[in-house]
């Protein structure tokens, strides 16, 4: 249940995948029974596409992998958390649109300063 660039979170990848990545990563926390959940998806996904090799998106299933859901203290699904080296440094939860995604995530992310063009 996922798009060709969403990627999806485990507890046993978690360290690897999300804490000591080199970019920030957004992670959808969802299951499959929850109908909001399933609502996100496309817009997880989209979003996913979007900011391709500039953050690394993905879904974690709560009901597969608790241990995880527990460790953040999720108590709602959907929820998602933006982690950025290791730490969570922004959430939401619920059903959240494509723009306010991206304005959470422009937020975050560094943009290269213009080089001016020699003359």
């Amino acid at each position: 249940m996922a798009g060709a660039n969403t990627l999806t979170f485990t507890d046993a990848g978690w360290d690897k995948e999300v804490l000591n990545s080199e970019v920030p990563v957004l992670v959808d926390f969802w299951a499959e029974w929850c109908g909001p959940c399933r609502m996100m998806t496309p817009t997880i996904d989209a979003v996913a596409e979007d900011y391709l090799g500039r953050v690394k998106v993905g879904k974690l299933n709560v009901d597969e992998n608790g241990a995880t859901g527990m460790r953040y203290r999720v108590q709602s699904i959907p929820t998602l958390l933006l982690f950025k080296g290791g730490n969570v440094i922004e959430q939401k939860i619920g059903t959240v649109g494509k723009i306010d995604l991206q304005k959470m995530l422009d937020a975050h992310l560094v943009v290269p300063e213009a080089v001016p063009d020699k003359v």
